[in-house]
């Protein structure tokens, strides 16, 4: 139905486009069955019809209304073709940013199955089946493609990525040289791979974090601080005589605002250069709902109970105020809260993999049978990481099977725990019931290669926390805070008594209020994308405490502001 009104559109465009090739390079990369001609022909003619809606608009909207709504009917014509435009490269952008986090886990399962057998073809396989993102998926491409010639599929893979990561290159051409190398330089050579990659992605994020505070700080000072600033200047307006046009301040503050911010927060996530993605959890998984029919009826229900309240306590006009921001925030919270449940368990197995890991090595060198180790290492920990194991020994000794079924199996105890971490494991552990103790050391390598990852991760995390935890706390508690005294400080100025002349500033709450909510759920997108990358799982679900947390500063400031004042 969609691919048919696309076509339907680009159809009735007269005039011929010319698409800039990078987003067609884009398209193909998101997978994408449309044409970039195509959908910027589909873009104009939407925005053409919407432009010709002006005179109808002009004649339905209240009088007074009328430039608000050339206005919002003109930015939503100039965002359809925006949206078409940059869009897609922007989505293609924020893919290729979560796939090169993946960079130096590849390299490491690379170099790990190089140190058994020194064959760069294996080794591409292996990690590009390790590793569940388009990083891998390229790698395996490479590797399968190359079957049968001189080439071992990671010269193809440098090539398509290195333009993105150039520390790819020079890891992947390391690894090559080792396969060729003596055995006694081979070992430094693989160590050379992983910390060329490991380097290039610390200076990376370096450059990035010390480049973003710049215009983090602007968004904070122009998005924030300025608009909030101008609001606390209207009641001294008021009291001289000056009165502005609500519909004014709606076009500023609850279209232009919002859209320059979200032009601005989408700028500054495609800068980033790479993310460290967490698991990836959909609702297939089967501790997540298939549909999201609870969420949205609970947050229905808590919209209408914080409309009834908050007309009966507070003031009519913060009805639709607190409606929008606890019912949205609840939906939210409770539509992503099962995903990141099923994250912080995976998080919580993959803390002791690597000491896990490690401890199962040192058996295997030593000639013990993985499986046995495995059990071992099981009945003498304690923890999350404990538990898979031994629900994977027991599954191997219940069913029969061999350790990689039982791991990685349609059945295995890795199936519902996303992770390529855990997979990657789970195909050493298997690789090594095989191999026998020449795995034991690549298993101990790999432990401490886990350790390194799990360090960059948190040093790249702290170099952006000075920035997002300004923009993260000014979200939740400090724009609602001035903007709620603000609007009460007005409402004071209109009359005497905390209520008095509130009907007065009625619009000014709702627009501020509105702003607000408008806030929380942009700064909170950016503080996430910064910290972690772009989730959405993540996001929505910060997204939801911080539309909560921002609701009731809000109204609380606004009662309390109307008391004192």
């Amino acid at each position: 139905m969609r691919r048919r009104v696309l076509e339907g559109l680009a159809t009735a465009w007269p005039w011929a486009v010319s698409p800039d090739p990078s987003l067609d390079r884009s398209l193909a990369f998101l997978g994408w069955s449309v044409g970039a001609d195509q959908l910027l022909a589909a873009s104009y003619t939407l925005a053409a019809a919407i432009v010709t809606m002006l005179p109808l608009a002009m004649l339905l909207v209240p009088a007074g209304s009328e430039s608000l709504a050339v206005i919002m009917l003109l930015a939503l014509a100039v965002g359809v073709i925006f949206a078409a435009r940059d869009g897609p490269q922007f989505l293609a952008r924020v893919r290729r940013t979560r796939a090169l986090g993946d960079a130096p886990t590849l390299l490491t399962y690379a170099t790990v199955r190089m140190r058994l057998a020194p064959v760069p073809e294996r080794a591409a396989r292996f990690a590009g089946t390790a590793v569940d993102s388009p990083l891998g998926e390229s790698l395996s491409g490479h590797a399968n493609r190359s079957r049968g010639t001189p080439k071992t599929g990671f010269d193809g893979f440098a090539r398509e990525w290195s333009e993105w990561f150039p520390a790819v290159e020079r890891g992947c051409s390391l690894l090559e040289s080792a396969g060729t190398a003596s055995e006694d330089r081979r070992a430094a050579l693989l160590d050379r791979a992983r910390s060329a990659v490991l380097a290039g992605t610390r200076d990376r994020m370096a450059s990035f974090a010390s480049s973003v505070r710049g215009p983090a700080t602007g968004i904070y000072a122009f998005g924030v601080f300025l608009p909030l600033a101008l609001v606390s200047l209207l009641p001294a307006l008021r009291a001289a005589g000056i009165s502005t046009p609500i519909t004014v301040l709606v076009a500023l503050y609850n279209v232009v605002l919002p859209a320059v911010l979200i032009g601005a927060t989408a700028w500054l996530l495609a800068r980033r250069p790479m993310a460290f993605p967490p698991p990836d959890v959909d609702r297939s998984h089967p501790d997540v709902p298939e549909t999201a029919l609870v969420p949205l009826g609970a947050g229905l229900l808590v919209g209408v109970g914080a409309w009834i309240v908050a007309s009966r306590m507070l003031l009519p006009w913060t009805a639709p105020v607190a409606a929008l921001g606890a019912g949205v925030g609840t939906s939210l919270c409770l539509a992503y809260r099962p995903m990141v449940a099923v994250r912080r368990e995976i998080e919580s197995v993959e803390d002791g993999l690597g000491d896990a890991l490690a401890m199962i090595g040192r058996q295997v060198a030593g000639g013990r049978a993985v499986e046995m180790a495995i059990d071992t290492v099981a009945q003498e920990n304690d923890g999350a990481t404990a538990d898979v194991l031994a629900t994977a020994a027991g599954h191997q000794r219940r069913l029969g099977v061999d350790l990689e079924r039982a791991l990685l199996g349609a059945d295995g105890v890795l199936k519902d725990l996303p992770s390529d971490r855990l997979r990657g494991a789970g195909a050493m552990l298997a690789m090594a019931a095989r191999e026998g103790a020449p795995a034991g050391d690549a298993m101990v390598s790999l432990s401490s290669h886990f350790d390194e990852l799990d360090a960059l991760e948190r040093e790249t995390r702290r170099s952006v926390e000075s920035v997002t935890s300004t923009l993260s706390n000014t979200a939740a508690v400090f724009g609602p805070l001035v903007g709620g005294v603000t609007v009460a400080l007005a409402s004071a100025m209109g009359g005497p008594g905390p209520f008095a002349g509130a009907g007065d500033v009625s619009g000014l709450g709702l627009v501020v209020g509105l702003y607000v909510l408008a806030l929380a759920v942009i700064l909170t997108v950016l503080t996430t994308g910064l910290s972690q990358g772009l989730d959405r799982a993540l996001a929505g679900y910060r997204s939801g405490i911080a539309l909560l947390a921002a609701t009731a500063t809000y109204l609380t400031a606004v009662f309390v502001g109307t008391l004192v004042v």
